[in-house]
């Protein structure tokens, strides 16, 4: 054996052992200065207060009021329920960064952190188009709508949603469980995420890569094509009732769910839908903001403000009636 496969191999030994020496990574977050810290923690921990009364609020309001006890509300409270742990699952640990904690977290704490996080995502895909699917019902089959929607296909869709997404999830997590790292352990964002381990591992990422986007593709293209399709439907029904007063109540018990649709889709298609997770790292994680944080809070806002059947139970709980 020559020198140089003897060194071959001694280096080959060398970096199969070190591939195992990184188990812990550091979270950058939003590096900057100790005021600029201070004030993105008093801007997080507002939003994420906000975001959690908004949505327990909400949820309180429809278990406790009869006349919201229909398959659409049930879909809207698995989705703000689902959004409170959404936020849950990373706010926590980027506060304690602000507040200048510990920026470590194992690996698989941080594959746990991403799991939860992209089912949780996966989650909202599904049940926003299950939610403008049972909207396309309601305009479009009005006298058959109770017989379609009820509670046991509701409740079988809404199960089938979060069950469908935890297992989807899985085949990432597996693959990224199976990387090695043995460089820098960086990850150069507020939250651990597939891009971040594609770029830090010392390992082939193809399979990693191209399953995520396949996964990526089906869950969000998908669920955009059942939610579009049902609105087209749903439009053009609306443009076809006689009145304008009838449009407008028909258009009214959809537009707030619309408006979340598309602050969702448009924050979350960027992210997810794009064919390299190396290029554009810092733009990917301010963007990550916003289906992080600001959506979940805007959601109970929109419904609130924008829905008058919850309206009106809101001034029913206020005026004790």
């Amino acid at each position: 054996m020559s020198s140089n496969e003897i060194s071959a191999g001694k280096r080959t030994e060398w970096e199969k052992s070190n591939e195992t020496t990184v188990m812990e990574f550091v979270v950058l977050g939003f590096p900057g200065s100790h005021s600029l810290q201070i004030s993105m923690f008093m801007l997080f921990l507002l939003m994420y207060i906000l975001t959690v009364i908004g949505n327990v609020a909400i949820i309180t309001l429809v278990m406790t009021n009869h006349r919201l006890h229909t398959p659409m509300y049930f879909f809207l409270c698995n989705l703000f329920f689902l959004q409170i742990w959404y936020t849950t699952a990373s706010v926590p640990k980027t506060l304690a960064i602000f507040l200048g904690k510990s920026r470590t977290l194992s690996f698989p704490s941080c594959l746990l952190q991403m799991y939860f996080m992209f089912s949780f995502g996966c989650t909202e895909y599904f049940l926003l188009a299950v939610t403008a699917y049972d909207r396309y019902l309601a305009i479009c089959y009005p006298l058959h709508y109770s017989s379609i929607m009820n509670n046991t296909l509701s409740t079988q869709m809404a199960i089938t949603c979060w069950v469908c997404s935890f297992l989807v999830i899985s085949i990432p997590a597996f693959l990224i469980s199976r990387l090695s790292f043995c460089g820098p352990n960086v990850i150069n964002h507020f939250v651990c995420n597939i891009d971040s381990w594609i770029v830090l591992s010392c390992t082939d990422t193809h399979t990693v890569e191209t399953a995520a986007f396949i996964i990526s593709v089906i869950v969000i293209l998908g669920s955009c094509v059942i939610t579009l399709l049902s609105y087209i439907y749903i439009i053009s029904t609306i443009l076809r009732i006689p009145s304008a007063k009838g449009q407008q109540k028909a258009f009214s018990t959809c537009s707030s769910h619309l408006a979340v649709v598309i602050i969702w889709y448009g924050s979350t298609i960027f992210l997810f839908v794009k064919p390299s997770a190396r290029s554009l790292l810092e733009l990917t994680k301010i963007v990550n903001i916003l289906n992080t944080i600001v959506t979940p809070l805007l959601n109970s806002f929109i419904y609130t403000l924008r829905n008058r059947e919850v309206k009106e139970a809101l001034c029913n709980v206020f005026h004790g009636t």
